[in-house]
């Protein structure tokens, strides 16, 4: 770690607008900010650079795609969790919660197996052993719709500093598949299976749904509470489902798929979370409501690039010029999600915070990344 670190002649991205100065780093924290200062001397000189809080990324299914990179293949996993460093690293990312699923289907025709103590033991090692570039928090997945939920939470503490839990209900047509013809598309895609499969495979979906759905929410929420975990709902598509997290406790609503349910959070003071791609794209790839009619509305608090880490930074950049202000649009990567699971000591340039730093400048309106930094180390 560099004890000493000036940027100068930036865009400085501070929570209540962008300013040009230079910012200054010791020990690993944010030191010094000096509005309008325009000596580089014994700096790094930004160039009129934006330099904004590391990204914070709550909820991101890339480690996943590392792991199985084809249908059927699995891949080392400590290659994997440090190719998918990297690459967060890369695309500006300082702060990540990793999603990693908890409940599986063993039994049904598309069948898949539990990973999850295996997955985040190894993620631990690796933090503890000094060998991230990024900072790495554990986000369990909870699948209500699975066969093996219960055991596997069992296999996580308070120890494991566990920082979300989402309740997930993927059972077709509700939530994210209201429209059954797109589960289909996305099933039989993946898995091959024929038409006769697809409806089968439906069929044991919803008896799992009427056998356990209830108990494995409600041990869901248990296990979150003991672990001092954030619960996160997923998919809330009514005001009915809402009233439901609200009751669980559920702080962050992640991918609302319809503009009620996104209202009724709102008014609960529970934080939306939307998709990146889903921003950049102009609509979701399920069909369901726009991230852009959310922000547009004032409903959209959170970005995450879900599948693509690289939309993170450009998406943020996107709501900067539709809401004309930058640090709002930043806001929703940095300040919010680090408020929304409790980390107070980062997601703004401010003294005494950590020195996680991106520099970008935007090309058109294609944010092109120049310098990353964690706790003052540069990674990127």
């Amino acid at each position: 770690m560099t004890d000493t670190l000036r940027l100068a002649n930036a865009n400085l991205i501070l929570p209540e607008g962008v300013v040009r100065g230079a910012l200054t780093v010791r020990g690993g924290t944010i030191a010094v900010i000096e509005p309008g200062a325009t000596d580089t001397r014994g700096a790094i000189d930004c160039e009129g650079d934006y330099l904004a809080p590391g990204l914070i990324e709550l909820h991101t299914d890339n480690l996943e795609r590392h792991i199985t990179p084809r249908p059927k293949v699995a891949w080392r996993h400590d290659a994997a969790i440090l190719a998918h460093d990297a690459e967060l690293a890369g695309c500006g990312i300082t702060t990540v919660f990793d999603a990693i699923r908890v409940g599986s289907i063993v039994e049904a025709s598309v069948g898949y197996h539990k990973y999850a103590r295996q997955m985040a033991t190894e993620i631990l090692t690796a933090r503890a052993a000094g060998v991230l570039k990024i900072s790495h928090h554990i986000h369990l997945r909870a699948e209500i719709c699975s066969e093996t939920l219960e055991d596997e939470l069992s296999e996580f503490g308070p120890e494991d500093r566990v920082g979300i839990v989402s309740l997930m209900d993927h059972t077709p047509g509700q939530r994210q598949f209201a429209d059954i013809s797109k589960f289909e598309d996305y099933v039989r895609g993946k898995h091959g299976l024929s038409k006769t499969g697809f409806d089968a495979y439906v069929q044991y979906l919803y008896g799992l749904q009427e056998k356990l759905g209830a108990k494995h929410e409600a041990a869901a929420v248990a296990a979150a509470r003991h672990m001092g975990a954030a619960i996160a709902s997923h998919d809330d598509s009514t005001e009915a489902q809402v009233a439901a997290s609200v009751a669980h406790g559920v702080t962050v609503a992640e991918f609302p798929t319809t503009e009620e349910a996104a209202r009724a959070c709102h008014a609960a003071q529970i934080r939306t979370i939307m998709g990146a791609p889903n921003l950049i794209r102009g609509g979701s790839h399920s069909g369901n409501v726009s991230a852009q009619v959310l922000a547009e509305a004032g409903l959209l608090d959170i970005l995450s690039s879900d599948y693509i880490p690289a939309a993170l930074l450009m998406a943020a950049v996107r709501l900067g010029a539709l809401w004309g202000d930058m640090a709002r649009g930043l806001a929703t990567v940095t300040a919010a999600p680090a408020a929304a699971v409790g980390l107070t000591d980062r997601g703004a340039l401010a003294q005494g915070l950590r020195a996680d730093l991106l520099r970008f400048r935007v090309t058109e309106d294609l944010p092109v990344i120049r310098g990353v930094w964690v706790t003052g180390r540069q990674v990127a």
